[in-house]
């Protein structure tokens, strides 16, 4: 494998912090009310080693900021948008551009708060922990293809996507995102509030996309594999993958061990594919030979 030193940061943290990251992670992931920014701030002490407990304080310290400086209860929903649209998208420029699909950084919220860019489902947090921290009644709506940000009771919803610097969303709008993402009609269910576990669990398949497309960067594939993991109710092709992250990485032992546990969960639903797992998970062994 690269020597992860050769390649361009972020680099990861030390196995220790690694291993109290993912701890905490574990505990809020599995706490009565998750809180959305301690874990995504989580995700980014994993993925970025530079990120002590001075820069997560740092960084919750400069949401408070942030959602100081946003008027005392501006009006309904509308208002509310328009408010935070003015603040982050205005003042202080919060917005997405194409070429933030293909950076890491825009899937850390420490580095989207630094750099004001990110993707959408970044962008939408910023979005929530300030508006939520002045008051107002927002939540993200996981439209497929492209997180957006909602305030105020269904019959009175306003949609914002802060990918646009926060631009409020007319019902075409929306109808047009999800079209042009799906092929298919916006369907009201879509405009739901998305529990912060989904939230964090999108934000990690984002960071899996982006390391499949660079093999050389399996090792940020597996820390976001192995997060997913900790949280409940996870997919159980996870254990699929990370069995295959594994022997890819040259841990032939630990990825077959993982591939046979996959396919111990799926063999009574399906025994052929169980036996395709253990078949890779042979021919892992036997390149130890």
């Amino acid at each position: 494998m690269p020597n992860p030193r050769r390649l361009p940061p972020p680099y990861p943290p030390s196995p220790e912090r690694s291993a109290e990251v993912r701890r905490r992670f574990g505990e809020e992931a599995r706490a009565e009310r998750p809180d959305l920014a301690a874990l995504c701030l989580l995700i980014g002490a994993e993925a970025d080693g530079s990120l002590d407990e001075a820069g997560i304080d740092a960084a919750q310290a400069e949401l408070d900021r942030l959602a100081g400086e946003l008027p005392y209860r501006p009006g309904g929903p509308r208002a509310w948008a328009e408010a935070v649209r003015r603040l982050l998208g205005g003042r202080y420029e919060f917005h997405g551009t194409p070429g933030d699909y293909e950076r890491l950084e825009s899937s850390l919220l420490h580095e989207v708060l630094r750099r004001r860019r990110g993707l959408p489902i970044l962008l939408s947090v910023v979005w929530l922990e300030v508006a939520r921290r002045a008051g107002a009644p927002v939540y993200g709506v996981a439209l497929p293809g492209h997180f957006v940000v909602g305030f105020g009771a269904p019959g009175e919803q306003v949609l914002a996507d802060p990918f646009e610097g926060g631009r409020v969303l007319s019902g075409p709008d929306a109808e047009l995102l999800v079209v042009g993402a799906t092929g298919a009609p916006l369907d009201p269910a879509m405009l739901g509030a998305a529990p912060p576990l989904e939230v964090v669990q999108r934000i990690l398949n984002n960071i899996r996309a982006w390391a499949a497309a660079r093999p050389e960067r399996s090792d940020v594939a597996l820390r976001a594999v192995e997060l997913s993991l900790l949280i409940p109710a996870h997919p159980a092709r996870l254990r699929y993958e990370r069995g295959q992250l594994l022997v890819q990485r040259g841990e032939f032992l630990a990825g077959a061990a993982e591939l046979d546990a996959y396919a111990e969960l799926i063999e009574v639903v399906d025994e052929p594919a169980a036996e395709r797992v253990r078949r890779q998970a042979r021919t892992a062994r036997a390149k130890l030979n």
